[in-house]
């Protein structure tokens, strides 16, 4: 099947939308680092170089994987790999090739200069006294946490639920670029692209104005007997770089990770699901609801959010799909045709197949 690709004005139009709101949102960043002093940072190169290239690499073996599986459906294996290089002549003509790497420059552009706004936002006053009370008053005194702890447990079910939050990890390029390569339109993929863009601007947003640590830093009894795990060490060494920023936040190595309100992980998993329900992917997107409840469960298992971060995280998601989609598909241009649909749900079912 050819992919169907996008006229030049509208690839045009999706480029313009995509890349004014990325130079908006970097300038944004440079204009607080000049107000600070504090320049931006790459840290070992992992916030930006490195999640680049793994995003460019992933882009690549997605593609041959997607090319590979199609060309087995066609026929014979030896013939599978010529099929395989039609399929992919077919589906990555230049202007795909071009808007996809376009895309990831734009998505990685934002994350750094959400990931400094972010680090920066240590120097405002933490809210979480405020954040503790709210919780404390609509649970009648009593901490989730400490509920869910006595629930669950606080031996294996860490280790399990820590396996769950360090997932996350993965969800993220595997939902940005494995849309950008599988889907058969790259305009689909701009949905998944666009809305990620919106979480981490609106996410950082939500962090400034509502500066906290979460639980596990501002009520840290309450997490004294989980077991440790990666979770727990994580805590630790973000507790302690936060320390030295404060310390004397022009320092070349000083660079925070901390802020709870919004939580992302629950407002990027969200938002994928949304993604998916959009596309059509329903037994992923099925898989995804248990997956969001796990996550949820997780964030505040762990102190890492207050249910409200949760709640906030959830909304932000709404707001951050739809604001993706509309910019892919404006008021006024109609809903999807039926057979881009039905080619949406046939490549997640592919995907499905595939791992």
């Amino acid at each position: 099947m050819a992919a169907a690709e996008v006229s030049g004005r509208d690839a045009l139009r999706l480029t313009a939308w995509m890349w004014a709101l990325t130079i908006m949102f970097a300038s944004v960043a440079v204009l607080r680092s000049e107000h600070l002093g504090i320049p931006f940072r790459d840290p070992g190169g992992a916030m930006f170089r490195g999640r680049l290239g793994t995003a460019l690499m992933l882009l690549a073996v997605f593609a041959l994987a997607d090319a590979l599986l199609r060309g087995l459906r066609t026929g014979p294996v030896r013939w599978s790999w010529r099929a395989a290089g039609r399929h992919l002549r077919r589906r990555w003509t230049p202007q795909r090739l071009l808007l996809a790497l376009s895309g990831l420059l734009a998505y990685h552009v934002v994350y750094i200069s959400y990931r400094n706004l972010k680090s920066w936002d240590a120097l405002n006053t933490p809210l979480d006294s405020d954040l503790l009370a709210v919780e404390r008053w609509f649970l009648l005194g009593h901490s989730p946490a400490v509920l869910l702890h006595g629930l669950l447990g606080e031996g294996q079910a860490a280790v399990i639920l820590a396996v769950v939050y360090r997932s996350f990890t993965y969800l993220v390029p595997l939902s940005v670029v494995g849309t950008l390569a599988v889907l058969p339109r790259v305009r689909e993929a701009y949905v998944m692209l666009c809305s990620a863009l919106w979480v981490w601007i609106l996410g950082v947003a939500s962090y400034y104005l509502v500066p906290s640590l979460g639980p596990f830093a501002s009520a840290p009894e309450e997490f004294a007997g989980l077991r440790a795990t990666a979770i727990t060490a994580t805590q630790v060494k973000y507790l302690a770089e936060r320390a030295h920023f404060l310390a004397d936040p022009h320092a070349g190595d000083a660079f925070v990770s901390i802020s709870a309100f919004a939580s992302l992980h629950v407002a990027f998993t969200c938002t994928v699901l949304l993604v998916t329900r959009y596309y059509g992917w329903r037994r992923i997107a099925h898989a995804l609801t248990v997956y969001l409840a796990a996550t949820m469960v997780a964030t505040v298992y762990f102190g890492w959010h207050f249910v409200v971060d949760d709640i906030a995280g959830v909304l932000l998601a709404l707001t951050a799909f739809t604001l993706g989609r509309l910019m892919v598909d404006p008021v006024g241009r109609g809903e999807r045709s039926a057979a881009d649909i039905a080619d949406s749900s046939d490549a997640g079912q592919d995907a499905v197949a595939s791992t």
